[in-house]
């Protein structure tokens, strides 16, 4: 459960600093230089360069969100984002994921919070997130349900992904846009959840307990004036 991080909002000059100032060996940071030049001058060595990128700058933290490998391989695509087309730009992304491993898979999903690579893809990337919502690889689903999803991910899409957070054990804590997109309808979704949960005598998780529909609604969530749910005080 530790490993599973919360993605969010940040820029391409942001990674460029963090990563800079964590890659203490000069050959590192020469080489991502080097790989960063050759893929604005060839996009298409994208797919050759993407895998190799933690064999050279490694797999260390960066901060609570980001590993090294993770925001070097953003940093990448961010600086296509300024180059390409949104529709080349959405192909390139969407081939490194598909022939990606799982921490590369992650990267493509985290680059999506990089400001630059949102604004320039708009809704393009939205079937990258449909993909890691179908699984139930905890880490794939902690990734895509950043602010992007948040952004770009319709009501009923974004209340399946919540409740799939649930059934696979991701704190709705790293889930990006809650409480804020929590509706009435998330909330009965919870409430049955549960019902069903408890029927079979299983715990119900902690962290859906304010979401819950009480009878009457005397506890947990109380419907606003809009339909969406907050905490009652």
């Amino acid at each position: 459960m530790s490993e599973l991080r919360q993605s969010r909002a940040c820029t391409r000059e942001w990674l460029v600093e963090q990563v800079a100032l964590r890659l203490a060996p000069a050959a590192a940071r020469t080489w991502l230089q080097q790989r960063r030049d050759e893929v604005v001058a060839r996009p298409e060595l994208l797919g050759e360069i993407f895998p190799a990128v933690a064999r050279h700058v490694g797999r260390d933290r960066l901060d609570d969100s980001w590993t090294v490998d993770e925001a070097a391989r953003a940093m990448l695509l961010a600086v296509l984002a300024t180059t390409l087309t949104a529709e080349d730009l959405s192909t390139t992304l969407a081939a490194v994921y598909h022939y990606g491993d799982a921490a590369e898979k992650r990267a493509v999903l985290r680059a999506l919070a990089v400001e630059e690579v949102a604004i320039a893809l708009g809704a393009r990337a939205v079937p990258l997130l449909a993909d890691a919502i179908r699984t139930n690889d905890q880490r794939l689903l902690a990734a895509a349900l950043g602010p992007y999803a948040t952004a770009h991910l319709d009501d009923a899409a974004f209340r399946q992904a919540v409740l799939k957070c649930v059934f696979t054990g991701v704190p709705l804590t790293l889930v990006d846009g809650l409480p804020e997109r929590a509706d009435a309808e998330l909330g009965r979704m919870m409430t049955d959840f549960a019902a069903e949960r408890t029927a079979a005598g299983r715990p119900v998780p902690d962290d859906i307990q304010s979401y819950l529909v009480a009878e009457g609604n005397q506890n947990g969530l109380v419907a606003d004036d809009n339909q969406s749910y907050r905490q009652e005080s």
